[in-house]
């Protein structure tokens, strides 16, 4: 019972659970700024109204998914205080850096530039419009940007030195903390595979309205462009999947290895990358797996020779660092987290590739059941995100700031398990509640489809009528 309600253990379970779903809506929300922005500037650069038609449909998608995004954010932010004040004062002169500048520069410019993107259709002229949902969908990567800085120093400090007197990191270097090679790395792989999802989402609806034959002129072109966008981030979030790694490897050795269950130190053929495991309840003795010789040492070193640092060494060499411990996370987590990360990933560029040939030359395929597969991808490249995001986060356990500070040290000292717990059913009743309102606002927007091409005033692509779009 005491463990059921340890004031740690239901900390991490409240953030995981409220940062999950937040982050239902960050790769949505930079996906579609950037999918709205395309849309228009093939209409601005062509005068075609199917593509007008695709702006303002898919600009309500990113409106409706945007709103809910912030509001689902908020609440992060309170946990740092009620949950992790511990930490919050270890890391809180660094840490609150990058957030301020996320929430004053990036979030400002996103807000500033989605209000003259609404209400400007008809009071901007064509091209200075069309900048407002590029500047728009800059501040959503900009802000992205941020987020990940701060927490790149949890998994590779710089930038700080320690304060013993006080007990906190305090900020020394704030470039340092910008330019982490952490996120430097993670940055670009979290930006295309947002763009996967977004590629999804567009899939999904395209293939919903093209299997009803409705809003064929909208649809078709809709669809090709979620497919090979898909397509396209799909093998630049490999290549930065790749460069990622290697980051990983120079910053958290221990991290790689949970991901391939490995304890002893491997080169060569020896640090094989296994498709598929089984091992002992333990995870210490393996008992079947199907491995690719030599493919682990490529990704962690980009040498077919490299040597992988094993749990067990890793072991032994932190705890003559950091003293007497356990310091390998939850490998069973780790590992399949990661598999599933890459496996859902391939998977939906799968999809895609086999979509495009069977939509190639115009063909609209009759079975249903290939325009039910489009629909129901949607949520796989999301779920790799998600997925990834656990291999991170908990791949850096026991640690909260990696070498810093441990996770048991910075929750907050005053709180209780009961506090937590109420606080955890709270926000599941209303964030269940936000979750039905979401999916019906989007349900309804999507399955309405692009609003019939009205006349439009010479300057904009706003109806003539002053007919409200949103």
């Amino acid at each position: 019972m005491n463990d059921l309600l340890s004031p740690l253990v239901l900390s991490q379970w409240q953030f995981g659970l409220t940062t999950i779903y937040h982050f239902l809506f960050v790769p949505i929300t930079i996906g579609m700024a950037t999918t709205t922005a395309v849309f228009q500037t093939a209409w601005v650069r062509t005068s075609k109204a199917k593509y007008l038609q695709l702006t303002h449909f898919f600009g309500k998608l990113f409106l409706i998914n945007f709103a809910m995004g912030v509001v689902t954010g908020i609440v992060q932010e309170f946990q740092f205080g009620m949950n992790w004040s511990t930490y919050s004062r270890f890391v809180g002169d660094v840490f609150g850096a990058p957030l301020a500048l996320e929430g004053l520069l990036a979030f400002f410019l996103e807000a500033t530039f989605i209000g003259l993107w609404i209400f400007g259709w008809d009071k901007l002229p064509r091209g200075l419009h069309l900048a407002t949902i590029w500047l728009t969908a800059a501040g959503t990567i900009l802000s992205a940007y941020f987020i990940i800085a701060a927490n790149a120093f949890m998994q590779h400090p710089v930038g700080f030195e320690l304060n013993k007197v006080r007990g906190r990191a305090e900020l020394t270097d704030i470039w340092a903390v910008l330019s982490n090679k952490v996120a430097l790395a993670a940055f670009p792989h979290t930006i295309v595979a947002s763009f996967m999802v977004s590629a999804a989402l567009v899939i999904c609806v395209a293939a919903w309205h093209l299997a009803r034959n409705q809003h064929l002129d909208t649809m078709r072109p809709a669809i090709k462009f979620g497919m090979w966008t898909m397509i396209g981030a799909g093998i630049l979030t490999v290549l930065t999947g790749d460069q990622l790694g290697l980051a990983m490897v120079s910053t958290q050795p221990m991290k790689m290895a949970a991901a391939e269950a490995l304890y002893k130190t491997s080169s060569g053929a020896d640090a094989s990358f296994s498709i598929f495991t089984l091992g002992t309840p333990d995870g210490v003795n393996e008992l079947f797996s199907i491995r690719i010789p030599y493919l682990l040492s490529f990704l962690s070193t980009h040498t077919l020779n490299g040597t992988v640092e094993g749990i067990n060494d890793l072991q032994a060499e932190y705890t003559s660092l950091y003293g007497p411990g356990n310091y390998a996370p939850v490998i069973w987590v780790t590992y399949w987290a990661f598999r599933w990360m890459i496996g859902l990933g391939l998977l939906s560029v799968i999809i895609s590739i086999v979509g495009l040939w069977l939509i190639r030359g115009g063909r609209m395929p009759k079975q249903r059941w290939v325009w039910r597969v489009a629909v129901w991808a949607f949520p796989l490249p999301l779920a790799a995100m998600i997925v990834g995001w656990i291999f991170t986060e908990m791949g850096r356990q026991p640690w909260i700031v990696f070498s810093l500070l441990k996770t048991k040290d910075g929750v907050s000292p005053n709180i209780t398990g009961l506090d937590v717990l109420i606080s955890i059913v709270a926000f599941t009743l209303i964030y269940g509640a936000l979750a039905v309102v979401e999916f019906r606002l989007i349900k309804r927007a999507a399955q309405k489809g692009p609003d019939d091409v009205v006349p439009l005033d010479d300057t904009s692509g706003r109806p003539s009528d002053a007919v409200t779009v949103y």
